[in-house]
């Protein structure tokens, strides 16, 4: 399939007319001059791949640029056309369907989900009750990520809506900031529900179509005609590799995107012109200044306080972070997926915006060269902020460590497990996240969770075992058996590091003929 023209014939005269960056001050021109020399040092001081940026000033783009390789080993240069996952900042997409449907009097952002969704549940009935579409999106509905129940999983989109009417809340409704994937997959769901089209079709014929943005897309599947795209990279065993595409079609709502800082410079700037393009109004001033609204406060603790050390006030709004640096409200989003890592930055007051996109697992350089570019546009001093970012990814890497150590220290040598393999052996299942399967193979344990999940068990010490994942980005996890009172296995918790506290799965104990209740 051929792939559609990127970018308009005005976008293409800024990009190759002589000044490049004309409009901008002196001083700003220096430090965007500096600024490349500055992305190559960080870039491997942070062991980056590749790296795009565009930045928009006063409705122009001043810059878009490609910096390094879409694949390690392969001399293929990054450019402004190079398609990358944008995670996490496709949530602002989310809330400006829905800020497109407020203008249309279709929903209003109060509007119980009940309302639209009849067969909604959540595990708290009162909750379920009051949850309205502004909850939804502002990550305050009291539940934990549960990220489990659609990474890596064969879950469509319903049946992970269904599932989470099981998944106990770890705060009260609206008393907390809790980071949650799942409620924008509902969102989206709303938008299906009131529309008659699906998320996709929707963000496609009235966002990406409108706004030129051919090349961007919501699945992963649609990349396999493109030709310009960048390769996942994650650093594995002190080694940065290339890793697979991650399908995340079940969530998409919630940070399924994949685009370019040229096609994305275009939507920052209908963003920076309060929901106008190009003389068509996709909403008005006022949807867009709700959007940029506090909405739920978030307290200056880590991980938050690691990426915004500056703020003074942090809160989110709908779809977006909101803080403030050196005077002024800045709004922006993050995206973090397998091996992809990117930021959506807006000044308003500014008229300025940027686009930073990687193919590099988790890295927090991203935040450096948002405050770097910042700082150029405000006056400010140079400032490190990839060197200081750095330390602050040592520290935490270091408390990782620490807490690795804890572990280890832990372990009671010289335990054996209180029953034969065989014993173990079976299926376990949780209300929320389905079945866990335990085979005995070649003398060991294997795990298996879902079709990607699985894990090699080794003895850890009593009924304890170390699972050892055979997909390497997945996070270091522990299983516990625990016996019943005839001291057979009846109960697997598992905890997985920096993403739950233990999950319990009940043992699927089999009836008479062979069946499984």
């Amino acid at each position: 399939m051929k792939i559609a023209r990127l970018v308009s014939v005005p976008i293409l005269l800024l990009i190759f007319a002589s000044p490049f960056r004309s409009g901008l001050a002196h001083s700003q021109e220096e430090g965007l001059q500096d600024l490349d020399a500055y992305i190559a040092r960080a870039m491997r001081a942070w062991e980056v791949p590749g790296l795009a940026l565009a930045i928009i000033k006063n409705d122009a783009l001043v810059l878009a640029k490609g910096y390094g390789v879409k694949r390690l080993g392969d001399p293929a240069p990054v450019t402004e056309r190079t398609i990358f996952a944008i995670g996490s900042a496709s949530k602002a997409f989310t809330t400006a369907a829905l800020a497109m449907l407020v203008e249309e009097g279709k929903i209003q952002w109060d509007d119980l989900v009940l309302k639209h969704l009849p067969d909604f549940q959540l595990f708290d009935p009162y909750v379920t009750r009051e949850l309205t579409i502004r909850d939804l999106v502002t990550h305050r509905s009291g539940l934990e990520r549960a990220d489990l129940l659609w990474y890596g999983t064969t879950y469509d989109r319903e049946e992970i809506v269904r599932r989470i009417r099981f998944l106990k809340p770890r705060w009260s409704f609206r008393s907390h900031f809790g980071y949650q994937n799942i409620l924008y997959l509902v969102a989206g769901q709303v938008i299906r529900a009131v529309t008659g089209k699906t998320w996709d079709e929707f963000i496609r014929e009235r966002i990406f179509q409108p706004l030129g943005m051919a090349a961007s897309t919501t699945s992963v599947k649609a990349l396999r005609a493109a030709l310009d795209v960048a390769t996942p990279h994650a650093k594995i065993e002190d080694v940065v590799r290339p890793i697979p595409w991650r399908d995340i079609d079940n969530i998409a709502p919630a940070g399924s995107i994949n685009s370019n800082v040229l096609e994305m410079a275009e939507w920052i700037r209908l963003h920076l012109n309060e929901g106008t393009y190009r003389g068509r109004r996709f909403w008005s001033a006022a949807a867009e200044r709700e959007m940029q609204t506090p909405q739920t406060i978030i307290r200056p603790e880590p991980p938050y306080s690691t990426l915004f050390p500056e703020a003074r006030f942090l809160t989110y709004g709908l779809g977006w972070f909101l803080h403030d640096y050196r005077g002024r409200k800045i709004v922006e989003h993050g995206g973090n997926i397998d091996g992809m890592s990117a930021l959506v930055v807006l000044v308003p007051e500014e008229k300025l915006g940027a686009v930073i996109l990687t193919n590099m697992n988790g890295t927090l350089l991203v935040h450096a060269l948002k405050y770097r570019i910042l700082d150029v546009f405000f006056g400010a001093l140079p400032r490190d902020w990839s060197a200081e970012f750095l330390q602050r990814a040592k520290a935490l890497q270091e408390q990782q460590q620490a807490a690795v150590k804890r572990i280890e220290d832990a372990r009671v040598m010289g335990t054996k497990p209180a029953l034969p393999l065989a014993q173990y052996v079976g299926t376990y299942a949780n209300d929320v996240y389905g079945e866990v399967s335990i085979a005995e193979e070649e003398g060991k344990l294997v795990l298996r969770f879902g079709p990607t999940r699985v894990g090699d068990l080794e003895h850890w010490h009593y009924e304890t075992f170390r699972v050892r994942w055979r997909d390497p980005l997945f996070p270091r996890a522990f299983v516990l058996f625990v016996p019943d009172v005839e001291g057979k296995g009846n109960e697997l918790r598992m905890t997985i590091f920096g993403l739950f506290e233990d999950l319990a799965f009940k043992r699927i104990l089999p009836k008479e003929g062979g069946r499984e209740r």
